[in-house]
């Protein structure tokens, strides 16, 4: 009976919709969702990805107007995850802001003929590790788009700021989007991630490593995978992102991930797309912080202590060294002068014609020691810049000079390199060679070990200091990392603090390595490659890069050790 009632009930229901229409039209009185249009372009313009040609599509909300630069998302193998339509219901609801849409697909270079294959871009472009890509983003792409309009006549208007723009993609476009925004966090700081290769295609299997070592970088990242994923011949790739994911975590960035149980597709990825929009834009335009990062970088630096510009506009800078008293000192070769940095921040010429001085260093008598290359010397500056030869025939790079007087110079020439001894008295003596191109020198703090810096390699050299100046017992004991788009480490410039830290300039930044030879630490600076380091300051505990044409310093909590001060013996390394 119960049944027959209920039978009867839907059947009066539905007769009463039939007659009285609004109240189908009661349930969905909301105003309907404003759709966004997509426009397909091409590009064939690149120089950073020569002969290369690639389509692309531009979404744009109904609510853009021209008149506010809009935010933007780009996405890596062109339109996936069904990303308009989801743009246009989170805009409307207000769950992300006012985004412009690029999704572009990689390059290929056409074959000149139909019996030929084309060279296809894809994973060139996005395996890969180092900054290319994003310069083709940066430099190319975008201003490409903005060149475009919408159907209506609309320019189209990008915001430059790292908070307006986010990037995604999968699989290989997923780690494509990741390098953008970790080699150029100022211009991406949030990232969508499904299914990522972070595995050994093309060095993407040292993510984990680097993001743990490197100071983090403020961005944003969300991560997606499942447990079916690919493992072949590159890797494993469900072990790869949660890797990925703990290695994040570890350094303390801002990660969100969502598991599932699918294979290397984006299915998963399509349906949690929303949700990791909405998480990825939360709190905007307020930007991604970066976390504190390792427990070894937060004993070397100090939180909101950033680096400071001391100087720019030189040719190459080089050379930096500190005084007694902590003030700073730098070279810039190229123009053969140094220059004196005063503590209220005032720059001023020390010396006017240095013959390329280049490395330089503080002796325990207080004078200022450098190569002067170009005249093949070792000279000390005094108090006034008055020059005093130590040594000459040497045509020196870098120098390091003992408590004891002692004087270590690397010359690297045409052939062999060589390593140089002078003593106090000014007696010169060959003490090693065969480095492909000795660069940076320094001295432990106990003054019983020198540290050599091999540029066109990933090795610093360790030597031990015999009573009469020679070298004994050579080994490659530093182990550098080198970036994706060079074939050495670039190592330079080097000093050590009162902890026995040895601090290795190199083109990916400032490589802190513990007494055991490892890197602990990658700190970069604002404008990359870094030629030399030194600490100063009236405690010793600011650190100087010299970078380019600039000069950067950075309050630190460990301090430098010089050759003037008593030599410190370090507590031995957790091995």
């Amino acid at each position: 009976m119960r049944r027959q009632l209920s039978k009867v009930f839907k059947i009066v229901l539905f007769a009463q919709v039939l007659a009285c229409p609004w109240l189908v039209a009661a349930e969905d009185s909301s105003p309907p969702i404003p759709q966004g249009e997509v426009v397909k372009h091409t590009f064939n313009q690149s120089k950073i990805f020569p002969g290369t040609e690639r389509d692309y599509w531009i979404y744009v909300p109904q609510q853009y107007d021209p008149a506010k630069p809009a935010c933007v998302y780009i996405n890596q193998d062109g339109m996936q995850f069904n990303a308009p339509r989801v743009f246009d219901e989170l805009i409307h609801r207000g769950e992300m802001p006012i985004t412009i849409g690029v999704f572009v697909m990689h390059g290929r270079v056409k074959a000149l003929g139909d019996d030929a294959l084309d060279r296809f871009n894809r994973s060139y472009e996005y395996d890969g590790l180092g900054g290319q890509y994003a310069r083709f983003l940066l430099d190319e792409l975008l201003p490409d788009v903005e060149k475009q309009t919408a159907g209506d006549g609309r320019a189209i208007r990008l915001s430059a700021a790292a908070t307006d723009r986010c990037i995604g993609g999968a699989s290989s476009g997923a780690i494509c989007a990741f390098t953008a925004a970790w080699e150029r966090p100022d211009a991406f700081s949030r990232v969508f991630s499904a299914i990522g290769t972070y595995v050994g295609l093309r060095g993407g299997n040292e993510y984990p490593t680097l993001i743990r070592k490197f100071e983090p970088k403020p961005i944003r990242v969300f991560l997606q995978d499942g447990g079916a994923d690919l493992n072949i011949y590159g890797g494993d790739w469900w072990m790869a992102n949660q890797a990925m994911q703990r290695a994040l975590a570890f350094a303390g960035y801002e990660v969100r991930h969502e598991w599932g149980d699918g294979g290397h597709n984006t299915e998963h990825a399509t349906k949690i797309f929303p949700d990791a929009m909405r998480w990825l834009w939360k709190d905007w335009p307020e930007p991604p912080q970066a976390g504190a990062g390792s427990s070894q970088l937060q004993d070397i630096l100090l939180p909101g202590e950033p680096w400071q510009l001391v100087a720019q506009g030189h040719s190459f800078t080089e050379g930096p060294a500190a005084s007694p008293t902590g003030e700073f000192f730098f070279s810039d070769v190229p123009r053969s002068r140094v220059y004196r940095v005063a503590a209220d921040g005032k720059v001023s010429e020390f010396v006017a014609k240095s013959q390329r001085g280049n490395g330089q260093v503080f002796g325990p008598d207080g004078r200022l020691y450098a190569v002067a290359a170009g005249a093949e010397q070792i000279v000390a500056y005094d108090a006034g810049g008055a020059p005093t030869i130590i040594a000459s025939g040497i045509r020196g790079n870098d120098l390091a000079v003992l408590h004891s007087g002692d004087i270590y110079v690397t010359a690297p020439g045409e052939g062999a390199s060589r390593v140089w001894h002078v003593s106090p008295s000014g007696e010169k003596k060959e003490v090693d060679s065969g480095l492909k191109y000795a660069n940076g020198v320094a001295v432990s703090p106990d003054n019983s070990l020198l540290y050599v810096a091999d540029f066109r390699s990933r090795w610093v050299y360790s030597y031990q200091i015999q009573p009469d100046g020679s070298l004994a017992n050579k080994q490659r004991y530093y182990h550098l990392h080198v970036p994706d788009g060079a074939d050495d480490s670039g190592a330079d410039g080097m000093r050590c603090d009162a902890d026995g830290r040895l601090y290795v300039a190199t083109r990916l930044g400032i490589q802190v390595c513990d007494q055991a030879g490892r890197v602990n630490c990658v700190i970069p600076t604002p404008n990359e490659r870094v030629s030399n380091v030194c600490f100063g300051g009236p405690e010793f505990d600011t650190l100087f890069a010299t970078s380019g044409d600039c000069v950067y310093k950075r309050k630190v909590k460990t301090r430098g050790v010089q050759a003037f001060q008593p030599r410190v013996k370090p507590a031995p390394p957790r091995l």
